[in-house]
Order: structure tokens, then C-alpha cells, then sequence
């Protein structure tokens, strides 16, 4: 059929072309006369000069005109800038961006912790090891090794194994609630810990004691006001974890919580909650914090002691597959929706109680804690957090129910706290590979940027 089409059109065609087919598109394109010719062909083809090899081919011919566009198509696809953020190396680039000779991404808490990025890991209770922190601290970020659910005993041990496996800065976190917190702040001087990082206000007398000794203290708030209150205490940074983190959270979403925090305090200011990449980290620098702190992105790595079944419940999980609960200690926390969370939020107070007991008194075998001890920590906190005495029942709900899933492996049986970000993670990395990545990405973001 093709070749009918042609010879039944040729003839009028030779009319415009008597000589050399290329010689006749060109004279008909200066010459006045292909205006007035112009109008039995398509209208288009004497109007766009650029298209003329496609008005040579005959109308019946739509497949090739069709083409053309395929091929102009596929240009945009060598340079799509998503492809550079993929296509990361395995070391990150040079710094491009310079200010007084440092990179723009060489934040107040580099210089402060003595790090080479501004990555925190946090504190996560039967989650922050001494592989995890090690691993961290040695990548260049800082490693924070998880003390609260520790005996005293267990963190001078694991204390010194982080130190067999790194020389670089980590931090500890702690409860300043406990019964033998100045005990443990005698150990972190005496050990010469970089950091001190607290889940809620560690208390001036905390604060000044580590501060005269040369070691650095980090709370975590969620609010303007609790971070303007531990400034003044003395503090030397604050985590500002916004409603999109895991664990126990507040409700202020992250994009709004930085910027606030940031304006209200002098000291630097680490965003928390919904962090994973470079682009995130680029994000929290715009907001006005000095770098990000990740637990569940953290969680989800290789050196993390998470048993690999339940890394891979983190990674089947959507990001709508969380839920904020005062079910399991009466205070809110984020965590995974499971059988087992929607049995509590049905249970009652009366009910609740019992098991809370239960788990008071585990908790007290597994850290350690004698019978008095237990009763002098619980008024600590019962007159520090303004509990009742149910609320403090349950506070030992927490951690147990944690260790269930976290180390003993029985997801049935605990809580997996996360942040909302676990529903965009697909893959485990080492920490290492994670930390190289999101400065990569970091430095391509502010390219894209212009910075």
C-alpha cells in the first residue's frame, strides 16, 4: 500500500521539484511562489521553516511524522536531575560551597561535637548498641549509645567497647529521672563521654555538673518554651523532635517546630522526626537547625541489633501504618499499629494495671534496680512529669513492651516504636553507605540549588 501512496502523489509533487529533490525545497522556500502553492499542501509546512524535511514526506504518511516526536523525546531523559541523586558514589564529593573556607554543610555542631557531618544517632532504648554507635561515630557522624534501659555495670562495659571500636566522639543518653543518675554522670566524666543527650529535662544540677566538667549536654524538646527553659540551665544544644518522629513524640509537626525553636534559642538547634536523605538534611539547614538526629532510619541499618524479622516489619510498613497511643505509658508515642496496640487502646485503666505492675517489676530485674530504688525513681518522676499514680503504673510499659519486639524477637508480645518515615524506607544499608549517601545527596540538592 506504501508504494502506491507514493506513486499515485508523485506526480503533483514534480510540479514543485523539477530538478534535485533537495534543490527544489530550498528554491521553493526563498521564492515567492511557494506561498501561493503552499495552500494545496498543509498549511503548516510553509509555515515552519524548521519542519520541512517531514513536508517532503507524503500526508498518508503519519508514522513518520509520528517518529519525530519519539526522538526529540528521549533527549530530556540524559538529563534528568533525579538520575544524579541516584547515581551517588560511594565516597561524597568535594565541598563546592564555601564559607570562610568551610563547606556549607560543616555545621555549628561539627565543630561542637568534633564531627565530620551533621548526622545525629539517637539513643534508642535495646536499639543504640556499641556496634551501632561505633559504626556511627566512625562514618563521621555521632553515635549515641542507649544507657536508660542499661545496669550501671552493662554501660561501663559497653562504654568501653564502643572505645575498642572507635576513637572518634560518641555520646551516651540517660534518664535523668534514675535513682543513680550522678552516679552515671561520674562515669561519663570519668570516661570523658563528648556528649550527654537526655529524652526529657535533665535538671540544672545535671546540667552544671557535666558542664564544669567539659561535657556537653543535649536534651530533646518538643516545644519553644522547653527549649528556651534548658538553655537556660545551661544546655549546650537541643534535638527538636518534631510529631513525625518515633518513639515518645509531641505534637508539633518538624517543618514548624525548627524554625521556632531556632529563633527562640542562641544554641544550635538538631531537627528530628521524618529524616532519612540528603535532600532532608538540606531541608533542616533551611529551617535554621544545625543538622538532623534519625533513630528509625538508624534503626534500619546493618550494624543496628534489631533482629532482621523485625527490620523487615519496619520496611513492609506504610507510612500511614503508624499511630500516636497513650495506651502504653499513659504518655503519647508513635509507634507501629499492631494487633497487640489495638488490644490496648480498647483496654481500660482497670484492666491496663495489672500488667503494668507486672512489667514495673521486670523492668526493675532487668536494670538492675532494687525495691527502694524503684520506689525513689518513681517519685522522681512522679513529681518531675506531674504523673498520677496510674500513669506511673504504666510507665515501665515502655520499655519492656520494647525489649519484647526489640530483642527477644516476640513482635506479638511488644511495641515497635518508629517514626512516620518508615513507610518511604526500602532498603538496609550499613551506616557507613547511609552516611556517604545523604552528604552526596546533600551536596547535588544544594547544586540543583544554585547554592
Amino acid at each position: 500500500m506504501t508504494v502506491q501512496k507514493r506513486t499515485t502523489k508523485a506526480p503533483a509533487k514534480k510540479r514543485k521539484s523539477t530538478g534535485p529533490k533537495g534543490a527544489a525545497k530550498k528554491r521553493k522556500s526563498t521564492a515567492p511562489k511557494a506561498k501561493t502553492k503552499s495552500t494545496r499542501p498543509k498549511a503548516g509546512a510553509a509555515k515552519a521553516p524548521a519542519k520541512k524535511r517531514k513536508s517532503t514526506a507524503p500526508k498518508a504518511k503519519a508514522s513518520k511524522t509520528k517518529s519525530m516526536p519519539k526522538a526529540k523525546a528521549a533527549k530530556p531523559r540524559k538529563s534528568k536531575p533525579m538520575v544524579r541523586l541516584k547515581a551517588v558514589p560511594a565516597p561524597p564529593p568535594a565541598p563546592k560551597r564555601t564559607a570562610g573556607g568551610k563547606s556549607a554543610l560543616h555545621t555549628r555542631i561539627c565543630e561542637m561535637f568534633g564531627i565530620e557531618y551533621p548526622i545525629i544517632q539517637t539513643g534508642m532504648g535495646w536499639v543504640s548498641g556499641a556496634s551501632l554507635t561505633s559504626a556511627t561515630s566512625d562514618a563521621g557522624g555521632l553515635g549515641i549509645l542507649a544507657a536508660a534501659t542499661m545496669t550501671f555495670r552493662e554501660l561501663e562495659q559497653t562504654i568501653a567497647r564502643v572505645k575498642e571500636r572507635t576513637d572518634k566522639p560518641f555520646g551516651v543518653n540517660m534518664r535523668a529521672d534514675q535513682s543513680d543518675i550522678m552516679k552515671r554522670v561520674d562515669l561519663l566524666i570519668r570516661e570523658k563521654i563528648r556528649v550527654a543527650s537526655f529524652a526529657q529535662a535533665p535538671g540544672e544540677r545535671v546540667v552544671k555538673t557535666l558542664k564544669d566538667a567539659g561535657v556537653l549536654t543535649m536534651p530533646t524538646i518538643g516545644a519553644r518554651r522547653h527549649a528556651e527553659k534548658v538553655q537556660a540551665w545551661g544546655v549546650d544544644a537541643v534535638i527538636a523532635q518534631g510529631q513525625e518522629g518515633g518513639g515518645h513524640t509531641g505534637q508539633i509537626p518538624t517543618s514548624i517546630l525548627i524554625p521556632d525553636v531556632s529563633a527562640a534559642v542562641d544554641i544550635p538547634v538538631v531537627g528530628a522526626g521524618g529524616f532519612r536523605d540528603g535532600r532532608g538534611l538540606v531541608a533542616a539547614l533551611a529551617l535554621g537547625g544545625s543538622g538532623i538526629a534519625m533513630g528509625t532510619r538508624f534503626l534500619l541499618t546493618q550494624e543496628s541489633q534489631v533482629p532482621d524479622h523485625v527490620k523487615e516489619i519496619y520496611l513492609k510498613t506504610k507510612a500511614n501504618g503508624t499511630i500516636v497511643t497513650k495506651a502504653v505509658d499513659g504518655h503519647p508515642q508513635r509507634v507501629i499499629r499492631t494487633a497487640l496496640i489495638d488490644q490496648l487502646e480498647k483496654a481500660n485503666p482497670l484492666t491496663r494495671f495489672p500488667r503494668a505492675a507486672l512489667n514495673a517489676l521486670s523492668l526493675m530485674r532487668v536494670t538492675g534496680t532494687s525495691l527502694p530504688e524503684l520506689l525513689e525513681e518513681g517519685i522522681a518522676m512522679k513529681q518531675n512529669q506531674e504523673l498520677t499514680w496510674s500513669q506511673l503504673a504504666m510507665a515501665a510499659n515502655a520499655p519492656m513492651l520494647t525489649k519484647a519486639s526489640m530483642v527477644d524477637g516476640k513482635i506479638e508480645a511488644g511495641v515497635l516504636p518508629t517514626g512516620q518515615i518508615t513507610g518511604v524506607i526500602d532498603e538496609i544499608p550499613t551506616v557507613a553507605e547511609l552516611l556517604q549517601r545523604i552528604m552526596a545527596e546533600a551536596e547535588q540538592t544544594l547544586d540543583q540549588l544554585g547554592a
